[in-house]
């Protein structure tokens, strides 16, 4: 009878530990894997540490807008209407990118410059967009 009581108390605690381990292993990988989302103000009062990957968004400033006509390096500013960024990006944009639209880029924030060096940018459209064949197919 004993023999099966301490049986029972090894299977509880059994799994009571790999639950335990099982709830640290999914908090450790979100942690590392959260992406936060900024605004240009947000950088301003709060900015993070420059070794994490953050999102930054806002609108493309009117005029900001800088090609290199030697290679894809681009340099534009975002701002929320309150604050303003500097973004610095090399590669190809996408389609919907535009100035005075919505644009969120992906990549790392240097507070002592005001910079953000991005690796993805991702532009924002409104409610209101159609693609092109559903417009078509209403027509």
């Amino acid at each position: 009878m004993k023999q099966h009581r301490k049986n029972r108390i090894y299977v509880i605690l059994f799994i009571g530990i790999s639950i335990l381990i099982s709830i640290f292993l999914v908090f450790s990988a979100l942690q590392e894997n959260i992406n936060l989302f900024y605004s240009p103000t947000d950088l301003q009062n709060n900015p993070p540490m420059s070794d994490k990957s953050i999102r930054a968004g806002g609108l493309v400033k009117e005029n900001s807008l800088l090609r290199n006509k030697d290679s894809l390096k681009i340099n534009f500013e975002i701002t929320d209407l309150k604050n303003t960024v500097s973004v610095t990006y090399e590669g190809l944009l996408p389609d919907l990118f535009k100035e005075n639209k919505g644009v969120v880029a992906t990549g790392y924030f240097y507070a002592s410059t005001n910079e953000f060096v991005a690796y993805e940018i991702l532009a924002k459209h409104d409610e209101n967009y159609v693609p092109k064949e559903v417009k078509k197919a209403l027509e």
